[in-house]
């Protein structure tokens, strides 16, 4: 039976600001750290073992991972970094803190553009000190200037059908590290969520989802690993 391991970074430095993050690439604060530890422990101890796993090229996927990783005993498991598992990209809202932005904008403006399916927020402007355009891990990229949630599922689940799905159709159990949206991504397409519902998903830090698939991928069961 297929497993497939979810887990949302721990708590970054700018989760603790409350700044929007997207691409920007942030480290995990020590509290994140002790998350994405505890999430290893959690997962040896409840007898998981993955066999593959998969990351973003962002710091803070990375190094909850590598964390969770070494809790485990498994730091020597194959890992596969791809931006296309990316947090969704929040444009112009990049760096801003939250509270300030809906000061100025409104609360309500501002639930349109963190919780709508497929509106956007306004797209970072060229010049922007969170320009990543010379980034050498985005080198031959055509990195966003915004995205929605329904453009990050548009780019997650091609990925999740070419790279993710065969290695779970193999048999292998896979572990992604990665963010609160790309990870909405990937629970909308395999628990069926529809567009409006997938919208209030929250999906917190440091906590394994655990998904027990059929042999046609479909989901079984889905359970946030602290529950069992």
């Amino acid at each position: 039976m297929p497993q497939l391991i979810l887990i949302r970074h721990g708590q970054s430095q700018w989760n603790l600001e409350n700044r929007f993050t997207g691409w920007w690439d942030v480290d995990v604060t020590e509290k994140g750290a002790a998350e994405a530890w505890a999430a290893g422990e959690l997962m040896k101890a409840k007898g998981i073992a993955p066999t593959t796993c998969f990351t973003s090229v962002q710091t803070r996927a990375i190094k909850t991972l590598n964390l969770a990783l070494e809790a485990m005993g498994r730091l020597w498991l194959p890992v596969t970094k791809d931006w296309h598992l990316n947090e969704r990209h929040y444009g112009g809202l990049t760096g801003l803190d939250k509270a300030e932005t809906a000061a100025k904008h409104g609360d309500e403006q501002v639930k349109i553009w963190r919780r709508s399916f497929d509106t956007p927020p306004p797209p970072l402007e060229a010049g922007s000190p969170y320009d990543l355009s010379n980034d050498p891990r985005y080198a031959g990229i055509a990195i966003p200037d915004t995205e929605s949630l329904k453009d990050t599922i548009a780019r997650v689940l091609p990925y999740y059908e070419s790279a993710i799905a065969p290695e779970l159709q193999a048999g292998k159990t896979v572990l992604i590290s990665a963010h609160g949206n790309s990870l909405r991504a990937l629970v909308k397409h395999l628990s069926g969520i529809s567009d409006a519902d997938i919208t209030g998903l929250e999906i917190p830090t440091g906590q394994p989802i655990v998904y027990d698939l059929n042999d046609d991928l479909t989901a079984r069961e889905r359970y946030y690993l602290s529950e069992r």
